[in-house]
């Protein structure tokens, strides 16, 4: 299954991101060869198209599961295990930004938590403290309006996005009207 120089292109590229993402080079070309296959391959097909080997391939497949970016499809009279990528991109960065959430900022969150639960052993930890404070605040307005837009639907989130710089000049009139600035 030889690739298009574009297919090509666009798979090796998004191995290199994979890699500043914080997934390996194969995860995200075997990822990027699947959201841009019009049908479910396996793991064979893949092997084949990337010049991997099979096991590599599995790992990969394990790995883009466990982020929900692949899902296991059957296909009638096969009994191999095909794989495929989520169609709609809004859902693809809706499992993205709930993946991240789940394995970076939850830990935080917890960490910062229990920390300032206790209390500081002297004059450098209530600085400390004070500090992972507002990181905590941070984090928290951060994830709590996360939580709003993650409900709006993909229709609704495209036209905030749109909206751009247009949405802090309506923010900035806004504080005008309250006497703010």
């Amino acid at each position: 299954m030889p690739l298009s120089p574009q297919t090509e292109r666009f798979v090796l590229h998004f191995g290199e991101m994979g890699s500043r993402w914080g997934v390996n080079r194969t995860v995200g070309q075997i990822y990027a060869l699947l959201f841009l296959s019009p049908q479910p391959l396996h793991a064979d097909d893949i092997a084949e198209a990337l010049g991997f080997s099979r096991s590599n391939v599995s790992m990969g497949l394990k790995e883009l599961q466990s982020w929900r970016l692949v899902k296991l499809v059957h296909q009638v009279g096969d009994r191999r295990d095909y794989f495929e990528t989520p169609r709609d991109v809004w859902e693809i960065f809706r499992i993205l930004m709930e993946e991240k959430r789940r394995r970076e900022i939850d830990p935080t969150l917890t960490l910062l938590r229990e920390t300032l639960l206790e209390p500081p052993a002297g004059d450098s930890e209530v600085h400390a403290q004070q500090r992972m404070g507002e990181m905590l605040e941070l984090i928290e307005l951060c994830t709590g309006w996360f939580d709003e837009v993650h409900q709006l639907p993909p229709e609704t989130l495209q036209s905030l996005m749109k909206l751009g710089t247009k949405v802090q000049k309506v923010l900035g009139f806004a504080g005008k009207l309250r006497g703010r600035e």
